[in-house]
């Protein structure tokens, strides 16, 4: 018998592609029953034909890519090195490798709900270390599997090389394959269908494989609950709501609120300054420069609210598409529910010159001027009070005698003042003035207060993607240190901070928020309009419509710019958005 080594050149060429094939086939299988995983990260289809076209859709497309290695990778390396060791060592590690990214990528979109790419890297390698520090033998399993799967394909292509002519001769795998193939064409021709009569049941079916991410983001939308599945195809123009009721708020309990903090009523108490206007950088600086204690310069907080919508934002520490429902339920926020258990003082202070204008009467008054009614959460508060200035509230003894509790300062645009007048809109004066005197008497106080000085809400739809940086100035033991935090930060994350520093209690499960001092990492951060989703990560903000259509903003440059769609980060949002929901289920 003539060795392996003396053939031609053309024989042994053959021999390869053929054993390849073989390979190649044994792989498809394999790459099958691994992708099955993914099966089971989505509710199964409703319907017989979206049951078969999962089913068809799955084999037929994982095939197809475990085939496209072959024919891109392993097939030209054979043509242009034929030795027989080399392609087939070098065949099973390329195959081990993509197997094994196989098994990432399903595991990946069971956590995150998107695969592998570039763009999420971040999340990715966070959502890894994350298990791997809650579970020690990660790291050895994830080289368990490897081995083993090294092991198969070494199994393999020895079995493949030694019972080629065996192989050649049996006749299942042209079945196999036909089957493939044939699922291969319902599949597309099925998708081609749904896609034209909008059935819902195939297309959320889309983002379940990888590559194979839809067009547009009106099926994401849908498929995790922000359009009511039965009003599928008349949504184009509705506003941005959940498919099915959201959890009832929650109420204060000891296991957010520890026995050990039960009794411990605090000395101290909060402010907030707030105002309309945007605060700068470098406004903040000044005040971090003058407190006594630590601070916390939020350079990129988020704020993205308009109107109510805002205080929601801050008050309840949720996303503005909750808030009809959570207001309609008559429960306060989690801090207003812990401040009445200590009985602590509530107070809102609104600083505005139209208070001066509403007062005059005659020749001088304005007719156009807006009585507004009270707002929501004003009710919330324990004591109201109106000043055209902050003249009467800039005395440090009135300042450090009042009852320890949450005290807001709002300084509110004077809307309703004429044109002529605009001037008085602007309170930045009188907000610097009212913070530097706050700052000052903090320094003869002993039990130093809790301070966040931002701006809330926006004036128009302009400014909804940029960031609004906040101060957080706090008092955490005998240091005094003053750091800026570039991780995302949002208005969100004000009530969870407050109920851990100041009441003893941990409710960050119940809100989209974080304890300030604690945050270490970066995140994606997103909110609802009535038109669409508000998705801000490290580098960029981008606005996505119920229709798909991305508006994308730099962060860094400060300038819109052009962007692919980026899927993966508007799923990032909308699992933001739903924290509430799927916490409320565990």
């Amino acid at each position: 018998m003539v060795s392996f080594d003396t053939k031609s050149y053309s024989k042994k060429l053959l021999h390869l592609i053929s054993w390849s094939h073989w390979f190649t086939f044994f792989n498809i299988l394999a790459a099958i029953a691994l992708s099955s995983y993914y099966l089971f990260s989505d509710p199964a289809p409703t319907t017989l034909f979206g049951q078969v076209y999962l089913i068809t859709t799955w084999v037929s497309h994982i095939a197809f890519l475990t085939f496209m290695s072959f024919v891109l990778v392993l097939f030209p390396l054979t043509l242009v090195f034929p030795n027989t060791k080399f392609i087939r060592t070098i065949g099973s590690i390329i195959f081990t490798l993509g197997l094994l990214l196989l098994v990432l990528d399903a595991f990946i979109y069971s956590r995150l709900g998107y695969h592998l790419n570039a763009s999420s890297s971040t999340q990715i390698i966070s959502l890894l270390q994350d298990i791997a520090k809650e579970n020690s033998l990660f790291y050895s399993l994830s080289g368990a599997l490897a081995i083993v799967i090294l092991a198969f394909e070494f199994t393999v292509s020895n079995y493949a090389w030694k019972h080629l002519k065996k192989l050649q001769k049996t006749i299942f795998a042209r079945f196999v394959i036909f089957a493939l193939v044939l699922s291969f064409f319902f599949s597309h021709v099925s998708h081609i269908w749904a896609d034209a009569n909008l059935n819902y049941d195939i297309l959320r079916q889309d983002t379940v494989l990888p590559l194979s991410y839809p067009a547009t983001a009106k099926t994401l939308l849908t498929k995790y609950g922000l359009f009511n599945i039965e009003d599928y195809i008349e949504r184009k123009n509705s506003p941005l709501s959940f498919s099915q009721a959201i959890p009832n708020y929650p109420t204060i309990t000891a296991e957010l609120c520890p026995s050990e903090a039960a009794n411990k009523t605090p000395t101290n108490s909060v402010f907030l300054i707030l105002t309309e206007q945007q605060v700068s950088i470098s406004q903040l600086n000044q005040f971090s420069r003058r407190a006594s204690v630590s601070s916390l310069l939020l350079t990129n907080n988020i704020d993205t609210g308009i109107s109510d919508d805002a205080w929601f934002n801050l008050l309840y520490s949720l996303p503005s598409i909750y808030q009809q429902d959570i207001l309609k339920q008559g429960i306060k926020p989690l801090l207003f529910q812990r401040i009445d258990q200590q009985a602590l003082a509530t107070s809102l202070t609104v600083i505005s010159a139209e208070f001066t204008v509403n007062s005059v009467t005659g020749d001088g008054a304005d007719e156009n001027i807006d009585i507004t009614e009270p707002r929501w959460f004003e009710a919330l508060f324990s004591k109201k009070t109106e000043l055209s200035n902050v003249s009467s509230l800039l005395f440090a003894e009135k300042l450090n005698n009042k009852t320890p509790g949450l005290h807001i300062i709002y300084f509110k645009n004077s809307h309703g003042i004429k044109a002529n007048k605009a001037e008085q809109n602007n309170n930045q004066y009188q907000f610097e003035l009212f913070v530097d005197a706050l700052l000052l008497a903090q320094k003869q106080k002993s039990a130093k207060d809790i301070i966040w000085i931002s701006s809330i809400g926006n004036q128009s739809n302009e400014t909804r993607l940029n960031t609004k940086p906040a101060l957080f100035i706090y008092p955490q033991g005998t240091a005094v240190s003053h750091k800026d935090v570039s991780f995302n930060t949002s208005n969100m994350d004000l009530q969870p901070t407050l109920m851990s520093q100041w009441l003893g209690c941990k409710v960050s499960k119940h809100s989209n928020g974080t304890d300030l001092p604690r945050l270490n990492k970066d995140r994606v951060i997103a909110n609802t309009t009535d038109k669409g989703i508000i998705i801000f990560n490290k580098d960029k903000s981008v606005f996505v419509d119920q229709n798909g259509n991305f508006q994308s903003y730099s962060r860094k440059f400060s300038s819109p710019i052009t962007v692919n769609e980026d899927f993966p980060l508007m799923i990032d949002g909308v699992h933001f958005i739903k924290q509430f929901t799927q916490q409320e289920k565990q």
